[in-house]
């Protein structure tokens, strides 16, 4: 591990890997300050719940790595400690059913980023896998929410019209936590250069992803694949609004898989990812500090690298969660 890596605050804006100690124990050996974990995707109130709690009996009994971030002072404190910040997180909006006054509830459960849609339409707006009739009446009441209590808007895996809806409704940052460019690849999950300048022109944060179906080369990726998507991105939108979202899916195998391409988790096939494997050089957690690595071969300035592997969320959370 470099001094630069070690001498950072380094966020990751989307990790859903298989929870449970020998993840933890990868994340520290990264030298991962805090990441957002994804503890809902498909799930209703009630077992979204029952994931917060479950997460949080993990992060107590792992206590010697692990501890819970409501702020970005528990940031600030997990690295003074050595430990790595769990951020709960949604990777869908769906677990707020009809109800706004559940929104306040997962604030103070310690919820701190929900993304409004996934893959698929819901009572907020459409994600990247239908036609998209932007956002709804409700959604609109979502956003207002969510910036009321401090949860930051995601919308990695949006449609075109609700993401552009919701950039412009929200009075706070949103961000896509996980995304790739397609100048480099089209893909439905990819943003366009318009959508990605949009985002940051108006306040907006980027985290980009390594996952090899939406890199440019695919599962012949490596970790110099992942660094050139970020510095397409900061060429387009400069480097002060640009962060990493792994989106690490460790310790999950192929049925894992089938749950995420299709609707609901079980209904019609939405994509179909063939291969997943990672970039060569990043292939686990632990292999985090490549990236800073990488990012050193590749010439970039010691202020750019620390703005990239965190400094940048931990501003940009700041200014979310404050309420």
């Amino acid at each position: 591990m470099s001094t630069l890596h070690q001498d950072s605050v380094v966020i990751d804006g989307l990790i859903i890997s298989k929870w449970g100690r020998p993840v933890f124990e990868d994340m520290r050996r990264a030298g991962l300050t805090a990441a957002n974990c994804t503890v809902s995707v498909w799930e209703n109130f009630t077992k979204t719940v029952a994931g917060i709690a479950e997460m949080k009996r993990m992060v107590r009994d792992n206590s010697d790595l692990l501890t819970l971030v409501r702020g970005v002072d528990d940031i600030h404190r997990a690295r003074a400690q050595g430990r790595t910040g769990i951020i709960l997180g949604f990777q869908n909006a769906h677990a707020f059913e009809d109800n706004l006054d559940y929104i306040e509830a997962f604030a103070d459960m310690g919820v701190r980023v929900v993304q409004l849609c996934y893959n698929t339409q819901n009572l907020i707006g459409t994600g990247c896998y239908e036609r998209d009739g932007g956002l709804s009446g409700f959604g609109h009441e979502v956003i207002a929410e969510m910036n009321r209590v401090g949860i930051m808007v995601d919308l990695s895996h949006v449609g075109g019209n609700t993401s552009t809806e919701a950039i412009l409704a929200s009075k706070k940052p949103v961000c896509y936590s996980h995304c790739l460019p397609s100048g480099l690849k089209e893909h439905p999950r990819n943003k366009s250069d318009e959508q990605l300048r949009f985002i940051a022109d108006r306040g907006g944060f980027i985290g980009v992803t390594m996952f090899s179906p939406f890199l440019r080369r695919g599962i012949d990726a490596t970790v110099d694949d992942y660094v050139e998507a970020i510095d397409y991105i900061i060429n387009l939108v400069g480097e002060d609004c640009v962060g990493i979202g792994t989106d690490f899916t460790q310790g999950y195998g192929k049925p894992f898989f089938e749950w995420l391409t299709h609707d609901k988790g079980s209904y019609r096939r939405l994509t179909d990812f063939g291969t997943v494997q990672n970039p060569k050089g990043i292939e686990t957690i632990g292999e985090l500090p490549n990236l800073t690595a990488a990012m050193e071969k590749a010439g970039w300035r010691e202020s750019r690298i620390r703005k990239v592997i965190g400094a940048n969320w931990l501003r940009v959370f700041g200014e979310v969660w404050a309420v």
